[in-house]
């Protein structure tokens, strides 16, 4: 593997972006109609490909008073931005002790919430009430399920959380999630368990849909299929397996200029837990903000409270949300890294799933 592996990828050449150039392409955020909140990175999971890094030891929270900066910022704006989608994320979305709040004062003011859902979340003790209150809310659920075989999903969440995601979904279907003319939209995320792309996403959600309903009698909406970044815990593999270089190679040489059109950073920007903005939640996670400072990188051998002070610079440094206007937002260039080229691969990926 070379140097550069090694080094930050704000440090790195940018591939994508001379590849952009060689195209004759742009890529510049025509649109903002969704909002995409990380509301901390605490999680009950601590899955392998997680490029948040979440898990239970994470106390990095969205905080009620940056909640109400947000909700004040769309109050003023909403109108010449046309924002129509909260969606919400993490770690666990639903652990921020603010979730129902928010959730509650989005909806109030007309947005599509969607919930990125580990769902396992939702049989732990002190959540109970959570189902109902999403139903309540006509929250569509966005759940991770990286496969329909026990084997898989345990390899790359954890021992047990496949039986605790069969039994959620199992909830869920009771309560008109992902059944038959209802309203109530569920849907399923896959990630490639091992180093490769992911599959054509119709024949996969088919069978899904298959397996799941002969094996389990669960039913869902539609399945995204997500490409694995090359960043945080999936780069740590990587590097560990000796992988990366082939790996992004792998990405460079699916890169389809078609689907630069329809990447998801052209109408969305992503929210840091304390209001720093992001042209998307991969950025935030290797901390390339808007307008901010460049991460610090500690040394190898720092401790680990400095290491979390670095990892917490650029997000406390960076110009937040309610700072900006429309017009700062609108007709900017798009920072880009060679971790993009997992967008463009292949049939593309998305927070939603395939792009074509």
């Amino acid at each position: 593997m070379t140097h550069s592996i090694h080094l930050p990828l704000h440090e790195q050449p940018d591939q994508f972006a001379s590849r952009l150039a060689a195209d004759g392409q742009q890529l510049v955020r025509d649109q903002l109609t969704t909002l995409q909140l990380n509301l901390g990175k605490m999680c009950n999971l601590a899955c392998h490909h997680c490029h948040v890094e979440a898990g239970p030891g994470r106390t990095e929270i969205m905080s009620r008073q940056t909640m109400d900066h947000i909700l004040t910022w769309l109050d003023l704006y909403n109108d010449q931005l046309q924002i129509s989608v909260a969606d919400l994320t993490g770690g666990a979305p639903e652990m921020n002790p603010h979730f129902s709040y928010l959730v509650t004062e989005l909806k109030n003011r007309g947005l599509h919430i969607l919930d990125r859902c580990n769902l396992s979340i939702l049989l732990q003790p002190g959540y109970e009430h959570l189902p109902a209150f999403l139903v309540d809310n006509h929250v569509e659920i966005v759940a991770s399920m990286p496969c329909y075989l026990q084997e898989n999903v345990d390899k790359q969440r954890g021992l047990g959380v496949f039986d605790e995601s069969i039994q959620a979904l199992h909830l869920l279907n009771a309560l008109g999630y992902g059944m038959p003319q209802s309203s109530l939209r569920l849907d399923l995320v896959y990630n490639p368990v091992g180093y490769g792309l992911p599959p054509a996403q119709p024949g996969l959600e088919a069978a899904y849909k298959d397996q799941l309903a002969k094996n389990y009698n669960i039913h869902f909406n539609s399945l995204f299929t997500i490409t694995n970044m090359p960043i945080k815990r999936f780069e740590h593999s990587l590097i560990r397996d000796g992988q990366y270089e082939a790996y992004m190679e792998k990405l460079k040489g699916a890169h389809n200029k078609d689907n630069v059109a329809a990447v998801m950073c052209r109408s969305l920007v992503s929210i840091g837990y304390e209001g720093a903005v992001y042209d998307c939640d991969f950025n935030q996670m290797i901390q390339m903000p808007l307008d901010g400072p460049p991460p610090v990188v500690p040394p190898q051998n720092a401790a680990k409270t400095e290491k979390l002070d670095a990892e917490h610079f650029t997000e406390r440094n960076s110009k937040k949300i309610w700072q900006f206007t429309p017009d700062e937002l609108l007709g900017r260039h798009i920072r880009t890294a060679s971790h993009c080229f997992g967008c463009t691969a292949g049939a593309g990926s998305s927070c939603t799933g395939a792009l074509n």
